[in-house]
């Protein structure tokens, strides 16, 4: 009995030891010519629930990673880190996990939050009761006006946006003059004081439109809001120093009257370094039945681009308020871009006064696609429609040709 008991400590203090520390490779290749920056690259930790920390190491030295509890359920689910890849470069990074804390500080470049009013705060910046999550309830009669800046926001170094919690779940934007992390500062409710020391400001007047890239149901002629919605929720899955994760469900979502109603989980995923994002919808059960849309709003004036196969864009100008304040806002143009793949997209629309918008469908319970955008503010971005345009024909081919990314697991 003693003999068994000396060896089943032994043999639990060796899976101890194994678990403290697990090195991972990750290979890396670009499969196109041109340089690409802040490739994002993902492990999972299905097998290392306990990982605390790690040592990401690319050529040669130590890189930021982000560790991610995505279900919120106590364990780590995946490890993200960024790097840079030359033409046709294959690269190897090293990861060793640890399930020991180990102090990392990283310079921030993404952020979200979900702010509610402080009655007792005047200035608009400064509201200060943070949440990770809301639910509203349909009795709601005005979900706009719920949350401050109307919704979650999130933004990277290079971008910024709030999605509205009511029946629009619009995408607004925030333009941004240079790079860094501004909505913690600003709430998306820019001061003077603020504008002068360069920070950025809401850029798109959106109304009824997709604004950039909403999920709208589809009725045979013309986008459908989610107007019967039993719950709406809103969450930060994840937020750190690389990556930024939000999500928009619509609980009993009854998309056309008496049908069944369907649960629909929206995620949004930001990194840092990127312009564009990707949007990845996840139903409760099959709906390849029905129809839905999304697309750009059509900005005043807009030029359009399209290739007919799942890219458009546009470049246009317009007042961020609408036309009744014309005296607080400048005019502001921006570059739109939506990425469809083919097994999404059903139908491109022709342009009307609002959009330019597609007709897209599921594959069972899931559908997916991608957004992306500039403010001609940027002092690091794109001031006409012929850059812009030509970004868009570049970024859809990076969509088409991702990076090839191979784990292998080793021990040390």
């Amino acid at each position: 009995m003693r003999r068994k008991t000396i060896c089943l400590s032994i043999s639990m203090m060796a899976a101890a030891v194994a678990f403290a520390q697990q090195t991972v490779t990750v290979t890396l290749k670009n499969n196109l010519k041109c340089e690409l920056n802040d490739v994002p690259a993902t492990v999972s930790l299905k097998e290392w629930p306990d990982t605390k920390s790690a040592t990401v190491v690319a050529d040669g030295k130590e890189i930021p990673y982000q560790i991610d509890d995505l279900d919120k359920d106590g364990n780590a689910d995946e490890l993200c880190f960024l790097t840079n890849l030359k033409g046709r470069e294959t690269k190897t990074v090293t990861v060793t996990l640890s399930d020991k804390t180990q102090a990392r500080e990283w310079t921030p470049r993404t952020f979200a939050e979900i702010v509610l009013r402080n009655p007792s705060v005047k200035e608009k910046n400064k509201h200060d009761i943070y949440l990770s999550s809301i639910t509203i309830d349909k009795r709601t009669t005005n979900p706009y006006n719920v949350l401050h800046h109307h919704g979650v926001a999130f933004e990277s170094d290079l971008i910024g946006m709030r999605i509205y919690m009511d029946k629009r779940q619009t995408i607004d934007l925030y333009g941004k003059f240079h790079k860094g992390l501004e909505i913690e500062q600003t709430q998306f409710y820019t001061t003077k004081e603020q504008k002068a020391q360069g920070f950025g400001d809401d850029v798109l007047w959106v109304g009824n439109t997709f604004g950039l890239g909403a999920l709208r149901g589809w009725d045979g002629k013309a986008p459908a809001m989610l107007e019967d919605v039993e719950r709406r929720t809103q969450r930060i899955v994840a937020t750190g120093p690389l990556r930024t994760i939000v999500e928009v469900e619509d609980n009993g979502w009854t998309i056309r009257k008496g049908d069944r109603p369907v649960n629909a989980t929206i995620r949004y995923t930001l990194y840092a370094g990127h312009r564009d994002f990707d949007v990845d919808v996840t139903f409760n059960r099959n709906v390849e039945e029905y129809d839905f849309s999304t697309g750009i709003i059509n900005v005043k004036n807009s030029v359009e681009l399209t290739d007919r196969k799942g890219l458009r864009g546009c470049w246009g100008t317009d007042w961020p308020a609408g036309t009744k304040d014309t005296i607080n806002w400048k005019r502001e143009t921006v570059g739109l871009g939506i990425y469809v793949p083919d097994e999404y997209r059903k139908q491109e629309i022709p342009a009307n006064k609002d959009n330019y918008a597609y007709v897209i469908g599921c594959k069972d319970n899931r559908l997916h696609y991608s957004l992306t955008y500039t403010s001609d503010n940027e002092d690091f971005g794109y001031h006409s429609d012929k850059e812009w345009f030509g970004f868009l024909k570049e970024w859809k081919k990076q969509k088409q040709n991702p990076v090839t990314i191979h784990i292998n697991q080793g021990s040390l």
